[in-house]
């Protein structure tokens, strides 16, 4: 736990600034969202300043939300460039195993570009992992076991992952973490998950252990979310509600209500 409050503050006090190539429905949401927390964004798209954004910046985000080739091309060109400054890059898979537009771009993304940590719903986990699920849109139907499926996923991809869903799990070849923290009107605001893939490299930026970066980054931000539905039972509400909380949440009420399970790697 001290070492969660460590990262915590220095996520406070450092203030990393987050490159995203992230989808156009969560920008805003994201930015605020970053500055809340006390990070800085920046959102640079076109494949011509997207190398030397990345090379400015602290942690890079690649979200395919809202995908297009032009897009893809920009994404591999900013990965690489963080790859080679040696900063995190973390892959949203937003809505992987849709499309094959969406199945080609992760793939390449995966093959191209040196991945810190993925961050996704268990659907879109299990499709890189290569585990059967029905996808609609950008959302699964059904039940899956997060844990099963990072685990798998950490073992086929040989990169450390994030599955959310009610218990979110963050594996690596180490072992695996469960939070148990979270509320689940964080599903009726859209945006909550490709917000905490940002966050998530915020966090990563000021911290190179990627279990325990990723786990206090999911610990701060579902704490965050149960101080937000204190004060807020509706979706709009609590999007303001959040957003706040992000802000005024402290590395002391994150030790007082993190709920968390260590497990050893398979």
């Amino acid at each position: 736990m001290t070492n969660t409050k460590a990262i915590i503050e220095a996520v406070k006090s450092q203030q990393p600034l987050v490159h995203n190539i992230t989808n156009q429905v969560v920008m805003n949401f994201t930015a605020n969202g970053l500055y809340a927390l006390g990070a800085a964004p920046v959102m640079a798209h076109d494949h011509k300043e997207v190398a030397e954004m990345a090379n400015n910046a602290d942690a890079l985000v690649l979200n395919i939300g809202t995908l297009t080739t032009e897009l893809v091309e920009a994404m591999v060109i900013a990965g690489k460039s963080a790859n080679q400054k040696g900063i995190p890059v973390v892959f949203d898979p937003v809505g992987v195993g849709a499309t094959t537009l969406r199945n080609q771009a992760s793939e390449r993304i995966l093959s191209e570009v040196k991945l810190s940590l993925i961050r996704g719903n268990a659907g879109e986990i299990s499709q890189l992992a290569g585990v059967k699920a029905d996808v609609r849109g950008v959302d699964v139907r059904g039940d899956l076991d997060h844990l099963s499926i990072a685990r798998q996923a950490v073992k086929k991809l040989n990169i450390p992952v994030m599955v959310t869903g009610k218990a979110d799990v963050v594996a690596n070849t180490e072992g695996s973490v469960l939070v148990k923290n979270g509320v689940p009107i964080l599903t009726q605001v859209t945006g909550t998950g490709c917000l905490l893939s940002a966050v998530t490299a915020a966090f990563l930026a000021v911290n190179n252990e990627i279990l325990a970066a990723a786990t206090a980054a999911v610990g701060y931000y579902t704490v965050a979310s149960e101080l937000a539905n204190e004060q807020a039972k509706h979706p709009g509400q609590f999007q303001v509600a959040f957003l706040d909380a992000l802000s005024y949440t402290t590395a002391e009420h994150v030790q007082d209500r993190l709920s968390v399970e260590h497990l050893k790697g398979e």
